[in-house]
């Protein structure tokens, strides 16, 4: 039997060789993979003994049974193994066998943001049926201790939950807490901050007086508070090993979670069998339960979001009306204002500016890395405040002992983050004036005060650094799915890692403030459940269908791509609620999407469990009519096309009701839609409509429309994409 040990080994040996290149690549050295079997055949099976069988085929002369990582064996089937790629690809010929690809090591992808949302305090809430809800997080663990995971007036755990707290070395559950495991490491206990941060933006309880130092201060809580959380530690500080991530979505299926977060990525698009997130969100998807993605935080490049399958809710980040500047007074009382989140005081005090941060000829510093702080010579900044003509991610303050420092922003679209020490970002411009004086002076000095907050009236904007669309594997699945608050959250947070996460950074705190779609993603994680507490009988796909359709329009980005930004728009959680009309997806129509794919109809069974895969007509350019809540398509620049996408609603608003459509223009295109009326006499009641584009000719680029159904009181809107490329 494979021991859990043997997991925790590998996992760890895979991220070492990932980190610190000390394996060697070659065919005759084992290297972890995974072998994905589809879902779990549903006549008498034995996983483990299948998958030992499988191994003992290509392990001739050894015991393939030290081999054998883990079994895939509660909510689908596949198994983790140390292969050679010989052996990988006898595996890959065996009968059953949908895909065996590498184990890859994916990336990491509060006070205010609730209330900017418009879920306040005192929205309505059932705080019964509230607690029966469990939100499974993939992540770096959590801190329990944390007062957001307190569970006074918690009752017991809900009878549908049957999950275990196997939360290893110092791991202690509660009623708030309800379930843990680990995967990479000994503890689910968060060592590095991430995953108690993003749980409790989704469900944290309400802890009053929160703040970082005294900045963003006020009531942190989740989106649903009431609600329970389940915590799957797949994560270290080195990274997310793909063997670990299907073991957590293998047991939070099982354990019976109501919604998955998982902010995790990979760095490009992968294919769907290839793609641990999307292998364990399909199969959440067919038992019943919603996995929230981030989108990644490679932008703004052209298809560098990394969640792109239909069945997930992928979310990107964007702005909320709070925003931290810092401020600077110069020696000569001008003051200089630019951003960061910087809790220091210098108590009115101004400080010497080093001239330069080491001597042309230093053998210790080469110019390039003391102009941008990454080496400084101590006999010349002590004590002083460094100038840094940019920043890499590293500055050398622990050899250096500044002060405090002073960058130069060259990307005023990214946004601050919390400093181990007095400093600040200033435009390209204002540093230029504080070069200017300090060169200019005599004894130039400085106060860098601490930050402060100020209302942002353009927010919500989509984040510089949130991944974009198109989705490159699929164009007619638009991604990202829908935007929210990612920027400067406020959350709990590991008390054993620095806010700052530099090793010069000493201080411990509850809560800390941190940038990304990671931010972003536990936000949808916490509104989807919020729906499930009206709705619990909901689809995956109806739950996204109604955050998709209600969500607010956005201010297009700075490299204007718009939908491929934000998606459907700004998130609008009491909208969700009750979205009138809502684009539901069943099971087989994934399948029958994957068929048009091109999908093999024996690997679409192994996936599905079902006999009768591909059994309709397969035709790639109906990829386009699965029932998605957008309407997206790939032309050919100077090519006249006429595009036709059939989609279906459902009436779970008012049971009698009629909805008109109208579109936004956009004189590069014609867009009609028949019917343009659909009467409803029932609750639950299906319409199908046809939406046809044309256009003529067009040059490279994106063309954007909507449609907006509406029966005067309910506005159900879908973005209508073009891609017109080469």
């Amino acid at each position: 039997m494979v021991t859990h040990i043997s997991l925790l080994f590998f996992v760890s040996f895979i991220l070492a060789c990932t980190f610190l290149s000390k394996c060697d690549a070659g065919d005759d050295n084992p290297k972890l993979h995974i072998v994905y079997m589809g879902s779990l055949p549903k006549t008498p099976y034995s996983p483990n003994s299948h998958h030992l069988s499988m191994m003992q085929q290509v392990f001739v002369e050894n015991d393939s049974t030290n081999f054998l990582i883990h079994s895939y064996k509660r909510s689908f089937n596949g198994f983790a193994a140390m292969l050679t790629n010989h052996q990988k690809e006898k595996i890959s010929q065996m009968e059953g066998v949908v895909s065996v690809f590498p184990s890859k090591n994916l990336q990491l992808h509060t006070t205010r943001s609730w209330d900017f949302l418009g879920l306040s305090k005192s929205v309505k809430r059932n705080r019964a049926i509230e607690s029966d809800v469990v939100i499974g997080v993939l992540d770096t663990g959590v801190w329990p201790e944390s007062d957001s995971f307190k569970d006074e007036g918690f009752g017991p755990v809900p009878k549908n939950w049957k999950g275990s707290c196997a939360g290893g070395k110092n791991f202690t559950c509660n009623k708030k807490i309800i379930g843990a495991r680990h995967y990479t490491e000994d503890t689910a206990r968060d060592l590095d901050g991430h995953g108690s941060h993003t749980a409790s933006t989704a469900a944290g309880n309400y802890v009053h007086r929160a703040s970082f130092f005294g900045l963003a201060k006020g009531t942190a809580r989740g989106g649903v508070p009431f609600a329970r959380i389940a915590a799957y530690k797949v994560c270290t500080a080195l990274g997310c090993d793909s063997s670990a991530i299907l073991s957590a979505f293998d047991d939070a299926i099982a354990d019976g979670v109501s919604i998955i977060s998982i902010s995790i990525g990979s760095s490009y698009q992968e294919n769907f069998e290839e793609d641990p997130i999307a292998i364990g969100s399909f199969h959440a998807m067919a038992g019943g339960i919603l996995t929230v993605n981030s989108a990644g935080n490679s932008g703004p490049f052209p298809a560098s979001v990394s969640s792109v399958s239909p069945w997930m809710l992928s979310v990107a980040a964007s702005t909320i009306d709070r925003r931290f500047i810092d401020k600077v007074v110069l020696g000569n009382e001008k003051i200089l204002t630019g951003k960061s989140i910087n809790s220091f005081s210098l108590n009115r005090k101004k400080f010497l500016i080093a001239k330069k941060n080491s001597e042309p000829d230093s053998e210790k510093c080469s110019k390039d890395s003391a102009d941008i702080c990454e080496c400084l010579d101590s006999s010349l900044v002590e004590g002083k405040i460094v100038l840094c003509n940019g920043f890499s991610g590293y500055a050398d303050y622990e050899g250096g002992k500044p002060i405090g420092s002073i960058i130069k922003d060259f990307d005023e679209g990214f946004p601050p983050f919390v400093s181990p020490l007095p400093s600040l970002f200033l435009s390209a411009n204002d540093y230029d004036i504080l070069r200017s004086y300090t060169n200019s002076s005599k004894i130039p000095k400085a106060e860098i005060l601490k930050s402060e907050t100020i209302k942002d009236p353009n927010a919500p904007i989509v984040a510089e650094f949130s991944s974009r669309g198109p989705n490159k594997l699929v164009p007619e699945i638009m991604k990202p799915d829908i935007s929210a608050p990612g920027v400067d959250i406020l959350a709990s947070f590991s008390q054993v890692v620095s806010p700052s996460d530099d090793g010069y950074d000493k201080r411990s705190v509850k809560y800390n403030i941190i940038s990304g779609t990671s931010m972003s993603c536990p936000h949808v994680a916490g509104i989807a459940a919020y729906l499930k507490t009206f709705h619990f009988d909901w689809s995956p796909s109806a739950i996204k269908s109604a955050i998709m359709t209600s969500a607010n329009p956005m201010k297009d980005s700075k490299d204007e791509v718009g939908e491929y930004a934000y998606g459907s728009g700004h998130v609008n959680p009491i909208s969700a609620v009750h979205p009138g009309l809502i684009y539901d997806i069943s099971l087989d129509d994934y399948i029958q999407m994957l068929c048009n794919l091109g999908y093999d109809s024996t690997k679409v069974k192994l996936i599905s469990g079902k006999n009768n895969s591909c059994s309709n007509t397969i035709d790639r350019s109906l990829v386009r009519d699965l029932n998605y809540p957008a309407l997206a398509i790939d032309v050919k620049s100077n090519t006249s096309f006429t595009i036709k996408f059939e989609r279906t609603v459902t009436n779970v608003g008012i049971g009698k009701s009629i909805y008109k459509a109208s579109i936004l223009p956009n004189p590069k295109i014609k867009i009609t839609v028949v019917p343009e009326t659909l009467s409803f006499k029932s609750l639950y009641e299906k319409q199908s409509f046809v939406l046809t584009v044309t256009g003529n000719e067009l040059p490279t680029q994106t063309v954007i429309s909507s449609l907006l159904w509406s029966n005067g009181i309910k506005n159900v809107r879908s973005p209508i994409i073009v891609n017109v490329s080469n």
